[in-house]
């Protein structure tokens, strides 16, 4: 029992790094500090530990170093879990993703200080890591879970709402992209207004190419609160006996709403770092929780299996 509890500390401390590795990384985005170590690493322009300290290698040395610790604590949960939690079905696998994703991200973002990417390669860097993270998320949910504080492997999900998670699912990381690309090419305060580019012609079509890479980001974004809305509704009306299902769904209805608001505070603060990393901090939250429902959706499918 002693260990469960050291190894119940150990996974949330791999949650909150893995989430200070996203932030960290929006945060480097969002200041334009992805060169404050120039075209150096692992070292920062030229030396190991930055003598000449600005704003810019404080923020990007700092991600650096926040990654390289959380690595190994990521490891550590790793191995871990599959030596104490290799008997049950997810943990292995969401290991691997944990530590597999995690190192894609580290090196897209060498690459990116050493040789530089397209906009459209760089945007995938935020969803990679989302991977991780996620991962991570579920095993520390699967930590938490051998304790049976609550109740969620005797699931039982319905053919309509299987696929809805499924797609919603898969359609989230299109809008975590969309998002990212909006960052990426400079395209977050070419609209002026919100909801519509301009509000006083809400039916005038984009004119170039930032327009419509924020334009399409939004409409993604509405088709996706919709899309959430409805399935919330499906889990309110039919699963209210199974509260791991009901309150998941809840939540990220919440989740979704949080976001919306928070893009709203983007646009008409003029990119406030503050608001703009809650932005980045939602969709990190609600992406972790619907993979959370796809593992229950997973587990709805291996018991119907099962039985039959």
């Amino acid at each position: 029992m002693q260990q469960n509890k050291y190894m119940k500390w150990f996974a949330v401390g791999a949650t909150i790094g893995m989430l200070l590795i996203l932030l960290g990384g929006a945060l480097v985005t969002k200041t334009d500090s992805g060169l404050g170590c120039g075209r150096h690493w692992p070292g920062c322009n030229g030396q190991l530990i930055p003598t000449v300290i600005t704003k810019e290698v404080v923020i990007e040395f700092s991600h650096r170093l926040v990654t390289g610790a959380v690595s190994f604590f990521i490891l550590g949960l790793t191995i871990w879990t599959w030596r104490r939690l290799g008997h049950i079905r997810e943990v292995k696998f969401l290991g691997f993703l944990a530590m597999f994703f995690l190192i894609a991200q580290a090196l897209i973002g060498a690459a990116q200080v050493l040789w530089g990417q397209g906009d459209f390669i760089l945007a995938l860097h935020f969803g990679i890591s989302l991977i991780s993270f996620a991962a991570v998320l579920l095993l520390t949910l699967i930590v938490f879970e051998v304790d049976k504080k609550f109740d969620a492997d005797n699931v039982r999900i319905g053919t309509a709402l299987k696929w809805h998670t499924i797609g919603i699912t898969i359609y989230s990381y299109l809008v975590v992209y969309t998002g990212a690309l909006v960052r990426h090419t400079d395209a977050s305060l070419v609209c002026p207004d919100w909801p519509f580019c301009y509000n006083e012609d809400p039916f005038r079509l984009p004119d170039n190419m930032h327009e419509w890479v924020q334009m399409g980001h939004r409409f993604a974004v509405l088709l996706f609160f919709v899309w959430i809305a409805y399935i919330t509704w499906i889990a309110v009306k039919n699963y209210k006996n199974q509260p791991v299902i009901y309150w998941g769904w809840v939540i990220a209805f919440i989740l979704v709403v949080l976001q919306i608001i928070a893009g709203l505070f983007v646009v008409s603060t003029r990119l406030n770092l503050i608001v703009s990393l809650f932005h980045s901090l939602f969709i990190t939250l609600l992406f972790g929780l619907l993979c959370y429902m796809i593992l229950l959706v997973s587990r709805s499918e291996y018991s119907k299996r099962k039985n039959d």
